[in-house]
């Protein structure tokens, strides 16, 4: 199966980047190499880094973006540990860097990697499969407490007292072992009148998700980090699918922008805290009609950009 992934809010994305010919760029969620190859395209001697954890995904994208040769170099790894990656390159400074959240097309309709609740397959949901952790080892072996807190505020569920103390009973019996069968769970415990819209499994499945890969974790670690790495003028563009994610960039970049913690009565500053640049991005911008008509699944996307303050 090839891995197919519709780049959300390419243009804008290559837009707000204002790549330079010869700038470094990276992109920390790789994926099919979409976002990569419009800026690659642009470079003249400048470089990129693609950094992913799927393994599917650096073969994917490696073969895209052959064509540019030694001007792109691929690094499997979360992009948690970019900084780190980056040093052993020698790279300290970068113009510009991407993160595309969503979870691929390719991922979702993969049967087999457990991320949708579409198709019957082992409860597995691991972006990188180096990993021991899946979705089936916190479905059966987290507590009534944690499932419920997890589904409740990772999925925004509201029956999610309901559905975690359903888990608990059914795995009792034997463990769950596939999506089908937390399907059936998820739908028993939500009222039959409650599951006319859309999918009774959706916000469960999403939780368990990013529990199973720390996302949320790790978005809110990385981000000062990544502003830090900007070269004066540098733009980090975030692209993010749900409220959760998108509330960590936002207030992240405005503390970044504002991170005076002075008294609002106070004249002047005294805490000593200088802004590292400015929010691009008021209101994020979000896919237009016509992408929307392309690809549904853009519909939840969300894109903000924050630039690094220039040198004086």
């Amino acid at each position: 199966m090839e891995f197919n992934h519709y780049s959300v809010l390419l243009r804008e994305t290559i837009e707000q980047l204002h790549v330079k010919p010869d700038g470094i760029y990276v992109d920390g969620t790789l994926g099919g190499g979409g976002h990569a190859y419009e800026v690659c395209r642009r470079l003249g001697t400048g470089s990129f880094y693609g950094i992913d954890q799927d393994d599917d995904a650096i073969r994917a994208a490696g073969e895209r973006l052959k064509e540019f040769g030694d001007k792109v170099k691929i690094l499997r790894s979360n992009y948690c540990n970019m900084r780190a990656v980056l040093a052993s390159e020698g790279v300290e400074r970068v113009d510009g860097i991407v993160l595309d959240l969503g979870v691929s097309s390719y991922q979702l309709d993969r049967s087999e990697r457990g991320f949708s609740y579409r198709y019957d397959a082992p409860l597995d949901m691991r972006m990188d499969r180096r990993q021991t952790l899946t979705a089936g080892d916190i479905v059966n072996g987290y507590s009534e407490q944690e499932l419920y807190r997890i589904i409740r505020d990772y999925g925004e569920d509201k029956f999610a007292k309901n559905i975690a103390k359903h888990i608990v009973k059914n795995r009792a019996v034997k463990p769950i072992e596939t999506t089908y069968e937390l399907n059936e769970i998820i739908k028993a415990a939500i009222p039959a009148k409650m599951r006319r819209d859309g999918h009774p499994s959706k916000q469960t499945f999403q939780a368990v998700r990013i529990e199973c890969n720390r996302e949320l974790e790790v978005l809110r670690d990385s981000l000062d980090d990544f502003i830090e790495m900007l070269s004066p003028g540098g733009r980090l563009c975030v692209i993010t699918f749900h409220s959760l994610e998108d509330r960590i960039v936002k207030t992240i970049f405005k503390k970044n922008e504002n991170p005076c913690t002075c008294p609002p009565d106070f004249p002047v500053c005294v805490c000593g805290k200088v802004s590292r640049g400015s929010v691009v991005t008021r209101k994020p911008i979000v896919p237009g009609e016509e992408e929307l008509a392309e690809n549904t699944r853009s519909k939840s996307a969300k894109l903000r950009v924050f630039c690094r303050g220039v040198s004086k």
